[in-house]
């Protein structure tokens, strides 16, 4: 692999798209989303799945019903027939007729808020029983978590509550089986780790919103500005964010606390940024100077010490990915590009991204897992070097062949427009030869500003 030169210098920044409206998922999409499901559990033997849900572990929950129980608990149990029970607390019962999928309603008042009535109180053991738990040889248990130890195998640790799980175990036969079932949903070949056209379009919204937001907020950094200033920028909409967002300057984490404060930001200050929401997540770091002068003297090789190889493998990762990869492949590309031994990352450099910010990465040291088609990817490479700042330009891309574009073209030309714009700014402007393969969901993939005074330049490749 020929390597790139990497400069800083003048680049325009990437174009935005406002008032882009919510696509919401088709019946056709939900419906084919628990007949593959369904299929999963054939292959699998599974009698019934059972799929928890709470405000933050609920998306393989919404991934059939639409919509997760907010400030209580909630649980979708899923016959190998295609019947579906849910069971939820004293504040969701309204939300069962609004379902993507016909379902049965049970009430527990279990999972509400403490204090709360106890009206319809039954053990749970009874209300599973009722919906014939007590008949399934094999049951699936479904949280957030797959579980993959190095040594032995994950199928047995669960995280469900307790009483959940207690609850299931004494009402099933004492020879079945139960086991942890999220790979169904997360694993290789899961059924959430791909993504049709009308999906994919789903998620763009939030993968342009937070870019959007983003970019507004690298334009308002200025010296004096607060975190809480910033911190609003990266809110828009009345859009749920994915993630805890992030307006840090100078020392992180002071007194504990992870959110946007009133500190102002100080010129030669570190800065980090991050917002998301579903279906992208946009982050940034780099120094409140306008400068390489202006470094830390213990970092004034910032640019060519963190800043210039970490795009370099931002570029060979937009570069190089393909359908038919596999996850190892891509790893041990980061890896020459960036090795651990100096830059210090150890996490995945990229993973899966849906209701979810961090779904599940088939991108992992050895892994065969093959990089596919419909695949929403998080660019997620974070060098960690002892006396430095570190370096952040985190975006979302799908990966599509030739028939899922045409699909996205057909039936979404408005969604189609904007990703040609955007592979046009990568290719022309900042010199990246975009794999064919990679359909950028945010307006600023790869733009990166290491000096957020400096707002006309970036990184790009010398071409």
């Amino acid at each position: 692999m020929a390597s790139k030169t990497i400069k800083l210098g003048p680049v325009t920044a990437p174009q935005t798209f406002s008032d882009v409206e919510q696509v919401f998922l088709t019946d056709d999409t939900q419906l084919a989303r628990k007949n593959q499901l369904l299929e999963r559990m054939k292959q699998h033997g599974f009698d019934t799945l059972v799929i928890y849900a709470d405000k933050e572990h609920g998306s393989n929950f919404e991934y059939l019903t639409g919509f997760i129980p907010r400030f209580e608990e909630g649980l979708l149990l899923l016959d190998k027939s295609g019947h579906c029970t849910l069971v939820l607390g004293n504040e969701n019962l309204k939300m069962a007729r609004f379902s993507r999928i016909p379902t049965t309603l049970v009430h527990t008042p279990y999972f509400s808020l403490p204090n709360q009535p106890m009206d319809n109180e039954a053990p749970l053991e009874s209300l599973f029983a009722a919906a014939g738990l007590d008949r399934s040889g094999k049951i699936g248990l479904v949280g957030w978590k797959m579980f993959t130890p190095a040594n032995g195998n994950g199928t047995s640790l669960f995280d469900l509550p307790y009483f959940i799980v207690e609850a299931i175990k004494q009402t099933v036969k004492k020879d079945a089986i139960v086991e942890n079932a999220i790979h169904l949903f997360i694993g290789d070949h899961g059924v959430r780790t791909t993504c049709n056209a009308n999906e994919i379009a789903h998620y763009e919204y939030g993968a342009n919103l937070a870019s959007n937001c983003m970019l507004n907020a690298l334009d308002a950094i200025e010296e004096g500005v607060r975190e809480i200033e910033l911190g609003a920028l990266l809110a828009a909409e009345g859009q749920y964010n994915t993630v805890v967002t992030i307006a840090a300057t100078g020392s992180r984490f002071e007194h504990a606390n992870l959110y946007p404060t009133h500190k102002k930001v100080q010129r030669g200050d570190p800065l980090s940024l991050t917002t998301a929401y579903k279906g992208g997540l946009s982050s940034r770091s780099g120094f409140v100077i306008a400068d390489e002068s202006e470094l830390p003297g213990t970092q004034s090789d910032y640019l060519q010490r963190i800043a210039k190889p970490y795009f370099s493998a931002v570029v060979a990762w937009l570069e190089n990915i393909h359908i038919g990869m596999s996850g190892g492949a891509l790893y041990d590309l980061i890896e020459q590009v960036l090795p651990q031994k100096d830059y210090g990352w150890h996490l995945n450099p990229g993973h899966l991204v849906a209701d979810e910010e961090w779904m599940s990465s088939p991108i992992y040291h050895h892994s065969v897992e093959q990089l596919k088609s419909g695949m929403m990817l998080q660019i997620d490479i974070i060098p960690s070097v002892a006396g430095y700042n570190g370096a952040s330009a985190e975006e979302c891309v799908v990966l599509a062949d030739a028939a899922l574009q045409a699909a996205i073209e057909q039936q979404y030309p408005a969604l189609w427009q904007r990703i040609e714009t955007r592979r046009a700014y990568l290719r022309k402007e900042i010199g990246i030869q975009l794999s064919d393969d990679v359909l950028p969901l945010s307006n600023s993939v790869a733009y990166l500003r290491p000096f957020f005074l400096a707002k006309e330049l970036a990184m790009s490749v010398d071409r």
